[in-house]
């Protein structure tokens, strides 16, 4: 049989498909831990993803030691985060546009060539020494631009690669990958600052996007019928807003994603620094070493979700999740030791994992093909969320004089607000995921009725 490379599975309902690496299965209730893995586009995606995530963290970790290195204050760190979040917001509605517009892999190519370019500039820039906090600001401004798109473009992909049915699996395996990544990345870009400088870890982001355009030159994507390519941006965008705000189980999962940016994130990607410096008095290495039981215990946490398989009762799950991640993180707060913020952290990671999987996975499947970019874009507002908790554990951190006190408030306010949600919330309480594979099969059916 000759492969079709412009054909693919049909991602929007469990039945007998072909994906587009010709692969063919009879998809029903069966689906297990690793059935995704089964499709070679999948597994393209999976190696873009766990690279992408390395070279993010990379950066991340390699600006964030620079300016609290240079100027000892942790408002100027969250400023800084605050910068690269404006300009990634900025890219919302265009990027949603784009993801449902443009050739998936077309725009993952763009994507990364930007990067790369932008990131070997900043190496060179280091490497000849000039170490001026600006250049640092205008890379993160920069790299906001991409970083939306790239993001959003990496979860919507997986509905391209692999039938509905398989999602719920399919999703989890990828935040593994990442989450295997997130343990090595911040590790070796810290042994590397203390080798080879700032711009060592610069040049190896680089080098880890130029294997991302090699893969994403390897992969196949499905046609795929784009309906609204007739439509002006402004209309699509406001069709994602429409959605948002007529689909309460959308809405209600997109409002309860917004809890973790603002509470728990900053504690895990602005604090860590500030703890290495002012509580564990150590260098780079420690603070690889700090963030690495973060990526460790997400990788369990994917596992287990995805072992999850056709368990119903996702919307306790999310919420259960999200309590147990924050009380881990309040854990980590109150603790002194070194040894004893390691295991902490790999719990927050585990539990941060379950959360973030289970969150992106039903509202994915509460969202149609043909508005996918668009509505994923606007629910990933949560960037505003974002950058104030960053802004604000920095400013917290500069006014107790240690980043604990303000590491206890907010995870403790996550943990109570996860108390609140699951009892005030039925739409989460009840909700069962048989239903958001059944609401994509139904609406596939009603299309070809209509």
């Amino acid at each position: 049989m000759v492969e079709d490379p412009n054909r693919g599975p049909d991602a929007e309902e469990p039945r007998k498909s072909t994906n587009a690496a010709g692969e063919s299965s009879q998809y029903t209730e069966q689906v297990g831990t690793f059935t995704a893995l089964r499709f070679g586009n999948f597994r393209l995606l999976l190696t873009v993803h766990m690279l992408g995530v390395a070279a993010q963290w990379i950066q991340q970790l390699t600006i964030n030691w620079l300016v609290y290195n240079i100027t000892g204050s942790g408002t100027i760190l969250g400023a800084l985060n605050m910068v690269g979040t404006f300009t990634s917001l900025g890219m919302i509605p265009a990027g949603g546009v784009l993801i449902d517009r443009v050739n998936h892999r077309k725009l993952l190519l763009m994507c990364v060539t930007w990067m790369l370019v932008i990131t070997l500039g900043l190496a060179f820039i280091l490497l000849t020494g000039h170490r001026q906090i600006y250049y640092l600001f205008i890379f993160a401004a920069l790299a906001g631009v991409t970083l939306t798109v790239f993001i959003n473009l990496r979860q919507v992909a997986v509905f391209d690669l692999v039938p509905r049915a398989v999602t719920p699996g399919a999703i989890p395996l990828l935040l593994t990958g990442g989450g295997i990544m997130r343990s090595f990345g911040p590790a070796i870009g810290g042994f590397l600052i203390l080798w080879f400088g700032p711009s060592g870890n610069f040049f190896l982001q680089a080098g880890a996007y130029a294997l991302l355009t090699v893969t994403i030159i390897q992969m196949r994507f499905p046609a795929r019928e784009v309906s609204t390519v007739r439509l002006s941006p402004f209309r699509n965008i406001r069709d994602g807003i429409r959605y948002v705000m007529k689909e309460k189980v959308t809405r209600t999962f997109m409002l309860t994603g917004f809890i973790t940016p603002l509470f728990t994130v900053p504690i895990i990607t602005i604090l860590p620094p500030i703890y290495v410096v002012k509580v564990y008095h150590g260098g780079p290495e420690i603070l690889g070493m700090l963030l690495a039981p973060v990526g460790i215990g997400g990788i369990f946490g994917g596992i287990f979700t995805a072992s999850l398989s056709r368990f119903e009762r996702r919307g306790v799950v999310q919420v259960t999740a999200l309590f147990l991640l924050a009380m881990s993180l309040v854990a980590f707060g109150l603790s002194s030791k070194y040894w004893v913020a390691l295991p902490l952290l790999g719990l927050a990671g585990f539990f941060e994992a379950i959360f973030l999987t289970t969150n992106q996975t039903l509202l994915m499947l509460s969202i149609p093909a043909e508005l996918r970019g668009r509505v994923i874009s606007i629910v990933n507002l949560s960037g505003t969320f974002s950058f104030l908790g960053g802004l604000a554990a920095g400013i917290g951190s500069d006014f107790f004089g240690s980043p604990k006190p303000v590491t206890i408030i907010m995870a403790g306010s996550a943990a109570c607000v996860a108390i609140l949600v699951l009892i005030f919330s039925p739409t989460i309480r009840n909700y069962r995921l048989s239903q958001g594979i059944a609401a994509g099969t139904m609406k596939k059916s009603e299309d070809r009725a209509s």
